[in-house]
């Protein structure tokens, strides 16, 4: 695994608590209705979502969606993201919370319509601690701390129940049936760490060390002198783990410190990867389970 630099620990410590504060809050707290919670809930729709607290009632249903971010917040909606300023003025960028939220709300729509379940939703976007600052709150999504999650739930309607007791039951243990083995998100997504502080280049599978050099037909480590010609292939493996699930050419070529567009298009291309997009524009999507990810390598 590649190394996130030391001043992010407290982000990754920071994350794990935050989504434990909401888990704190729901365990402390009862409502005065039939209800149930999941925490880390993860399906499949038109493709796998991952939800962090899904909370719902036969009249309702609540997404929420955890952030632990410092700074100074600013939500923008063209093009959608979330802008953290530092105290001492560091400026860093981030996938943005009300698209991810958005994004699981349709999804998990379309997973209960194809039961027949036809339950409203709700969506919030929770700040795991007081301390974090907004400057420009979302426009049309609710945010808020792990302390008034209560309030706000208390406040929903409770007019038209749309599920009864035998229905409520079925649902509780169809969501359980059909949660599926977690798959991690990016380490970067997960605790907000931006991917430029995520040190590139490849990584030797027999010393450890990363600035493997790209040879024709296979990769040489200037360390232990291996060379390996399935290296690009781990590599871009770890960065769907720490990064993201997909990469463009030109973040593959920064990535694996490459400087050539053509090196890189055949790499990808080698890999038989699901693409969107024109040439200018492709995105390749990585797979975790394609099984070359973990094939031996050549020496």
């Amino acid at each position: 695994m590649l190394p996130v630099f030391d001043s992010k620990r407290a982000s990754v410590e920071a994350g794990i608590g935050g989504e434990k504060r909401v888990v704190e809050i729901f365990d402390k707290y009862t409502f005065p209705f039939k209800n149930n919670i999941i925490h880390g809930l993860s399906l499949a729709s038109d493709t796998l979502f991952q939800i962090d607290h899904y909370f719902f009632t036969p009249y309702y249903g609540l997404v929420l969606e955890t952030k632990n971010i410092g700074g100074s917040l600013e939500f923008k909606d063209n093009p959608p993201q979330l802008v953290a300023t530092k105290e001492h003025g560091q400026i860093s960028s981030f996938e943005s919370p009300v698209v991810q939220l958005e994004r699981n709300l349709e999804l998990l729509t379309a997973w209960l319509h194809n039961r027949n379940i036809h339950l409203p939703l709700y969506g919030a976007v929770v700040l795991a601690y007081p301390k974090q600052i907004v400057s420009v709150p979302p426009v049309n999504t609710t945010l808020l701390f792990p302390n008034t999650i209560p309030p706000f739930i208390n406040s929903l309607p409770l007019k038209d129940r749309k599920l009864d007791a035998d229905a409520f039951q079925w649902l509780s243990a169809e969501l359980v049936r059909s949660h599926r083995p977690y798959i991690p998100k990016p380490i970067c997504e997960s605790y907000q760490i931006p991917s430029t502080d995520i040190l590139p280049g490849v990584r030797c599978a027999n010393c450890g060390k990363i600035g493997m050099i790209k040879l024709p037909r296979t990769w040489h480590c200037r360390f232990c002198e291996v060379n390996d010609n399935k290296a690009h292939i781990r590599a871009l493996w770890e960065w769907s783990l720490i990064c993201k699930k997909t990469i463009t050419n030109r973040e593959c070529r920064e990535f694996l410190q490459i400087e050539d567009k053509y090196t890189a298009h055949r790499i990808l291309s080698s890999m038989n990867l699901r693409r969107t997009g024109t040439f200018r524009n492709r995105s390749y999507y990585l797979d975790l389970n394609k099984s070359f990810y973990f094939s031996p390598s050549k020496r």
